[in-house]
């Protein structure tokens, strides 16, 4: 046995050179690698583990500086990915895969068993050792496999620090509309008021009536109500930001621009944005690694279909004399035992058959993503068109004639009061053209939050996909 001691030290020492190490990023580096390249270098360093009390005062600092002016879209991604707790615990799941594909790489320990017998005369003293050889056997394939869950778990970090990214982004856009929109009725009802002072004065001077003052109160009441309901919904649009962003207390007074930003001078231009799915989706990468270890776990359940169990153990039996009988001879034994499951019931015929079905599972459902992934595309692309194309119309032809419209309006209405004749039509016209001109003004900054959504999404149409492509239009309030 002496000789096979130095052959077992290298089989150990050659198992443990092919043991995985864990990484001194933790896989963090991929990760903030993927997210600069997608969205943005600023993006991509922002993108850190929080794991140490330092660590967490630098980011705490990073994001008072990014809060101190009116926060960009940018900046509150960069608050988002340094501040949102469950991002930390997305990345706190990818340490736990790393530990288990460390885990998996290293060998399965070796068992002791030491046995003594007394009362028969005789010092009997059994020691073995026992070693898993089919464990052994098949330590390079369950690396194999635990490698690509690990790859696995490192794009799915990726994936939701994109996702979390683009939410903010939406949600960005979201909260600065819908503040504009308050802006803009505040400005609408101003106007109204300064017509049903200027009515009331006539009527306190005997030149209006009854009617007309009713009819310019209600107007100025419906926009009143449309004021509390914009800003409402305004408040509920910064909370969704501000949840994103991982804010409480003191920081959530932040400021947003006043408004959404200009519409580009032309629209960019995508060649094969079916192409571009196909191959910077973090979902179909992810499948593509599932495929992979669902392969080489196939390969291995068919490689121990029939042996499910094998251990080899050296043994080594130290026999004495009882001392009583002055009989000091000792007998040393050494053998080895060899454990095997008979495979009669269980042929693993199962177990091969449930791997099988699993990995053609998996191919089907990628076959799926890549059709899906190629219609997301297409049809984001195709509403970032429309939706630029409604919102250069808006701004190129409705809002200037609807100007027109109300400017001659406006002056008519204000020389027929000062006149004291013709006031009911002028009155009329004047209700229909600030309601029309109103629709028209809140049209076009819908119209221009459907294109900066609309281009988020297709952003996420070629990155992570989701429920929300080519759903950015909401209805006109």
């Amino acid at each position: 046995m002496r000789p096979s001691v130095p052959f077992a030290l290298l089989v150990v020492a050659g198992l443990l050179t092919g043991c995985a190490r864990f990484s001194p990023d933790g896989g963090m580096d991929e990760v903030a690698q993927s997210v600069g390249r997608e969205a943005g270098a600023d993006a991509g360093r922002s993108v850190v583990k929080i794991a140490s009390a330092e660590q967490a005062q630098r980011a705490k600092e990073q994001v008072a500086a990014l809060l101190a002016p009116p926060v960009s879209a940018d900046a509150a991604v960069q608050v988002a990915l340094l501040n949102n707790r469950e991002l930390q615990a997305a990345y706190n799941d990818l340490g736990v895969s790393e530990a288990d594909y460390v885990q998996a790489s290293l060998p399965p320990n070796p068992g002791v068993s030491l046995m003594g017998v007394a009362g028969t005369g005789l010092a009997n003293i059994e020691f073995r050792l026992i070693e898993d050889i089919l464990g052994l056997f098949t330590l390079p394939r369950r690396t194999a496999i635990a490698a690509e869950h690990f790859e696995h778990a490192r794009h799915q970090a990726i994936a939701t620090t994109l996702r979390l990214a683009i939410d903010t982004r939406r949600a960005h856009v979201r909260a600065i509309a819908a503040q504009q929109q308050v802006g803009f009725l505040d400005q609408a009802r101003a106007t109204v008021d300064q017509a049903v002072r200027l009515n009331a004065r006539m009527g306190d001077a005997g030149g209006g009536d009854q009617l007309d003052q009713a009819e310019l109160a209600a107007f100025y009441a419906e926009l009143s109500a449309k004021l509390g309901q914009a800003r409402l919904t305004a408040r509920q649009e910064r909370e969704k930001l501000v949840r994103l962003m991982g804010l409480w207390g003191s920081d959530v007074e932040f400021a947003l621009p006043s408004e959404l930003p200009d519409l580009p001078g032309e629209p960019d231009t995508q060649a094969a944005v079916e192409r571009e799915a196909v191959n910077r989706r973090i979902d179909l990468i992810m499948g593509r690694h599932d495929i992979a270890a669902l392969a080489k776990s196939l390969s291995l359940n068919q490689a121990t279909r029939y042996v499910s169990m094998l251990q080899l153990a050296g043994i080594y039996n130290d026999e004495s004399a009882n001392m009583l009988t002055n009989n000091n001879t000792a007998i040393n034994r050494g053998g080895a035992q060899l454990d095997l499951q008979i495979p009669i019931f269980d042929t693993g015929e199962a177990r091969e058959r449930k791997a099988r079905e699993s990995y053609m599972a998996a191919v089907n459902r990628l076959a799926a993503k890549a059709v899906n992934a190629r219609s997301e595309a297409r049809i984001a692309y195709e509403t970032y068109r429309g939706t630029y194309d409604i919102a250069k119309f808006y701004r190129d032809r409705v809002l200037p004639l609807r100007g027109v419209v109300s400017k001659e309006i406006a002056l008519r209405y204000s020389n027929g009061v000062l006149a004291g004749d013709g006031m009911r039509v002028d009155l009329f016209k004047y209700l229909t053209d600030a309601r029309a001109r109103i629709m028209a003004n809140a049209a076009a900054l819908d119209a221009r939050r459907d294109f900066l959504l609309a281009s988020t999404d297709l952003q996420a149409a070629l990155t992570i996909g989701g429920p929300e492509i080519g759903a950015t239009t909401a209805p006109m309030p």
